[in-house]
């Protein structure tokens, strides 16, 4: 890059660091702002737009696979690292908030925390969450990856460890990578014979989530459970 356009977008930056300590920055700005910092030395402007436009949104580029990172033109090895890195932060920070804060008390920051977790998995994956007594996160663990439109549930093996914790609730959640598709007869009909064993050991179901498009069903809240 020639001297002047360097010093023309050191500027650009600088101008794009201030807009954020001023609260005044758009979404793709906040991007481009984080990329300037794995990519020092090139414009990331229309690099951040073209994230956008194949992903969706902030949740959607974070979650997406190194892979499909790397497959848009301009992003390297690095770069895609350096995005999943900061999606880790994310979740270890919720994680952490989870486990000292009940977790439906905050509904955005549980639904932030799927949806970052989850929200542009290319595969089906199926999560557990054991629950204290009072909603608190005791673990999330990552209980089966399936394939594109399949994943596994099978409660006797997150039973034990559900006993082992002396979780009081658990939650499912888990992905359909096929954009705006809430849950299936087969989620349905599992979820409920999970429902039947764990209540035989007194530990609550509380609910079963489903993330697709960037939207979060509630078994709950469609009245399916029961």
């Amino acid at each position: 890059m020639p001297k002047q356009d360097t010093l023309l977008y050191s500027g650009h930056r600088e101008r794009l660091r201030q807009k954020f300590l001023d609260d005044k920055i758009t979404e793709y700005e906040k991007l481009e702002l984080l990329l300037g910092y794995a990519i020092p030395r090139k414009d990331v402007r229309v690099l951040s737009r073209t994230l956008f436009q194949k992903f969706g949104n902030m949740y959607q580029i974070l979650s997406a696979p190194i892979s499909e990172l790397e497959s848009v033109d301009g992003i390297g090895k690095n770069t895609a690292v350096f995005l999943k890195v900061i999606q880790q932060i994310m979740l270890d920070g919720f994680r952490s908030f989870m486990s000292e804060t009940p977790v439906f008390h905050n509904q955005e920051t549980f639904e932030n925390y799927c949806k970052l977790m989850l929200g542009n998995n290319q595969i089906e994956e199926m999560h557990i969450l054991y629950l204290d007594a009072s909603y608190r996160l005791i673990k999330d663990e990552t209980h089966s990856k399936g394939t594109t439109n399949w994943t596994t549930l099978i409660p006797r093996e997150f039973l034990r460890t559900a006993l082992e914790l002396r979780a009081k609730s658990v939650a499912l959640v888990h992905n359909h990578p096929t954009p705006n598709t809430s849950f299936s007869e087969q989620d349905v009909t599992i979820t409920k014979e999970t429902q039947h064993l764990l209540e035989s050991v007194q530990i609550n179901l509380y609910d079963h989530y489903v993330v697709s498009g960037g939207v979060l069903y509630s078994m709950r809240n469609m009245l399916l459970l029961g």
